[in-house]
C-alpha cells in the first residue's frame, strides 16, 4: 500500500471523479478557505474539469457556502451539509473564539450580541449580500461604533447562530447573507450520533490513511467524540499499521488511477496538508518550514507524484517555482532562465487560464 497514491486519489487530486464543485466540496466534508481567491482553485483543481465560473456559479446558488467553522477558521461545506454541521461543530467553535475574546480582554454581554446580530441580520436581509463595510454603514445609522475586531467577533457568532453565512463571490470581499435565505431554513433537531457519523465518514473516505490524532486536529472536536465516531462506523472502517502508526481506512477506499510523472500546484491552507496533525508522510520533515511555519501560516507548494518538493507564486503572469529537493527535474538553462518539466507546466496552465490576473480572478470557464 502507498499512502501517498492513496491519498492523492481519495483528496481527488488524482483522477477526480467530479465535475461539480459542490460534490468536490461535499466530498471533503469541509475545505479550509482562509485565503479568500485561493479556495477557489483548491476546489477546482479537484474537478474534472477546472472551471472559475463553475466555482463562482455553485457559491452564488448557495451550492457551496463558506462560514467560520471548525478550529476557528474559515471553511467551505455543502449546502446539504450545513445545518448539521453547524449543529455538531459550533459549540466548540463558540467555545474556542470566546477563549480569544478573553485572551484579547474582549467582553460581548448576550445583551450586546443579541442586538448587534438584529441589525447584521436585517442588512443582509435587505441586501441580499452584504459587505462588512455594510454592517458597519448599518451600525454606523443606529449610532453605533465598533473597532473591526469587535464587529469581526459579532459575525462570527452569527455565523455560529446559523444566521449569517457567505453571500455571493466577489473578486475580493467577503460577503454575507442570512442562512435561511442561501440554504434554507433549519430542517429540525440533528441526532447528534448521526452526525457524528457521518462527520468521521466523510473525513477518512477523503484523506485516507488518516489517524486518530489527524481527525482530532482537522476536526477541533473532543478526543471522546472522534473515537465515538470511528466506533459509529463499525466494520466500514479499519485500522493498519504503517511505519509505526494506526492509520484508518474505509472499506471504499481508492486505489486505481493514479499515473506518476503528476505536478500539482497546491494553494496555501489546503486540505492535502492542513487536513493532518502529522504530515510527513507527503512533507520531509527536514523541509517542513517551506510549507508551513509554527504559527500557523502556510505557503503555496508544488507536489511532484505527491510528495512536497518545492514553492511556487500564485497571481503572477509567468510560473515561477523554486524547489527545495535537488532531485526534482529542473534544469538550468541560465541564471535568469529555468526550463519546467511540460507535466508542471500544463498545470500551470491550467491555473493560469482561470486566474491569470494578479489580484483578480477572470471568469473564463
Amino acid at each position: 500500500m502507498n499512502p501517498v497514491v492513496i491519498r492523492l486519489l481519495n483528496q481527488q487530486l488524482a483522477a477526480p471523479q467530479f465535475t461539480d464543485p459542490a460534490e468536490v466540496v461535499r466530498h471533503l466534508c469541509a475545505i479550509q478557505a482562509q485565503e479568500y481567491r485561493m479556495m477557489r482553485w483548491a476546489v477546482a483543481m479537484r474537478t474534472k474539469k477546472p472551471s472559475a465560473k463553475a466555482f463562482k456559479d455553485a457559491f452564488d446558488s448557495g451550492s457551496i457556502i463558506r462560514l467560520h467553522l471548525m478550529r476557528g477558521t474559515w471553511q467551505l461545506v455543502s449546502a446539504q451539509d450545513y445545518w448539521w454541521m453547524l449543529d455538531l461543530c459550533a459549540p466548540k467553535a463558540i467555545a474556542v473564539t470566546k477563549g480569544w475574546m478573553a485572551s484579547n480582554k474582549i467582553s460581548i454581554p448576550a445583551k450586546e450580541q443579541a442586538k448587534i446580530r438584529d441589525i447584521l441580520s436585517r442588512t443582509a436581509s435587505d441586501r441580499g449580500s452584504a459587505t462588512k463595510e455594510d454592517f458597519k454603514q448599518a451600525l454606523k445609522e443606529k449610532d453605533i461604533t465598533m473597532d473591526d475586531h469587535r464587529l469581526s467577533y459579532h459575525i462570527r457568532m452569527a455565523e455560529f447562530t446559523g444566521t449569517l453565512c457567505s453571500g455571493d463571490l466577489l473578486p475580493m470581499k467577503a460577503t454575507y447573507a442570512l442562512a435561511s435565505n442561501k440554504v434554507g431554513p433549519h430542517p429540525g433537531k440533528t441526532d447528534r450520533d448521526e452526525a457524528l457519523m457521518n462527520f468521521t465518514r466523510k473525513y477518512f473516505q477523503s484523506r485516507q490513511p488518516a489517524t486518530l490524532e489527524d481527525f482530532v486536529w482537522w476536526s477541533g472536536l473532543n478526543v471522546s467524540d472522534c473515537r465515538r465516531g470511528i466506533e459509529l462506523l463499525s466494520t466500514s472502517i479499519h485500522k493498519e499499521h504503517i511505519n509505526g502508526r494506526d492509520f484508518y481506512l474505509t472499506e471504499n477506499c481508492r486505489t486505481r488511477g493514479f499515473r506518476q510523472g503528476k505536478y500539482l500546484l497546491i494553494p496555501p491552507y489546503d486540505e492535502y496538508l492542513i487536513g493532518y496533525k502529522s504530515r510527513d508522510i507527503v512533507l520531509p520533515q527536514e523541509h517542513r518550514h517551506k510549507a508551513h511555519n509554527n504559527s500557523g501560516i502556510f505557503q503555496p507548494v508544488i507536489a511532484h507524484d505527491g510528495i512536497i518538493c518545492g514553492n511556487w507564486a500564485p497571481f503572477k503572469q509567468e510560473l515561477q517555482a523554486e524547489f527545495f529537493i535537488p532531485s526534482t527535474p529542473v534544469a538550468k538553462h541560465s541564471s535568469s532562465t529555468k526550463s519546467y518539466p511540460e507535466p508542471l507546466q500544463h498545470a500551470w496552465q491550467v491555473y493560469n487560464r482561470l486566474f491569470s490576473c494578479p489580484g483578480n480572478f477572470n471568469l473564463k470557464s
